[in-house]
């Protein structure tokens, strides 16, 4: 599933570049995450960057976008497609 950042973020700038996907982006007033590059560094990395460097935890799962993780990977191969 696509991670999600919650209302807890600080706006620390350390996710962004973290994201291998460049998934990441600054929103109208936290973070967010594009659902359609994420694929929790399935491809790139064991865990989700994002969630492993963001200090106030505040990237979860994304409850409304519930995904396996074969499907992850389907995402990360059609990402280096059109890449």
């Amino acid at each position: 599933m696509a991670l999600l950042i919650t209302d807890d973020c600080i706006n620390c700038d350390v996710c962004e570049p973290a994201c291998p996907n460049s998934a990441i982006a600054q929103g109208q007033d936290i973070y967010e995450i594009e659902p359609q590059r994420c694929t929790e560094c399935v491809g790139h990395f064991e865990v989700p960057q994002c969630v492993d460097v963001c200090p106030v935890s505040c990237i979860i799962p994304d409850p409304q976008r519930r995904e396996s993780r074969e499907q992850l990977e389907s995402k990360y191969q059609q990402l280096l497609a059109s890449a």
